[in-house]
């Protein structure tokens, strides 16, 4: 939502990065997003193991973790890419009248 608010807030103008500031390239970024789901991943086997003491019910629950994760994320995708620009515009404008007044 804020970054709907924020690209279109800033879509005119010219966007001009700090002078020493790097940009990161589409692959580095998926592989950043790769080296977190294992992260993220190996810290659920962990948690796993410590509360249950068993390793393969940890990897089990880790593979169901990897896999499940991954179509949540998608279908959270998917459903926001369904929300009209017009109503995020108009709860949002909501929300900051409730917020503020």
């Amino acid at each position: 939502m804020l970054d709907l608010l924020l690209r279109k807030k800033f879509a005119n103008k010219k966007s001009k990065k700090p002078a020493g500031q790097k940009v990161d390239k589409p692959v580095k970024s998926a592989l950043k997003a790769v080296s977190w789901r294992i992260v993220g991943t190996l810290d659920t086997m962990l948690i796993s193991f410590i509360m249950t003491g068993k390793i393969k019910i940890a990897i089990s629950i880790g593979g169901i973790e990897v896999i499940s994760k991954t179509i949540l994320y998608y279908l959270h995708e998917r459903f926001w890419l369904r929300i009209n620009n017009f109503r995020i515009k108009r709860w949002t404008i909501k929300l900051r009248r409730e917020i503020w007044n």
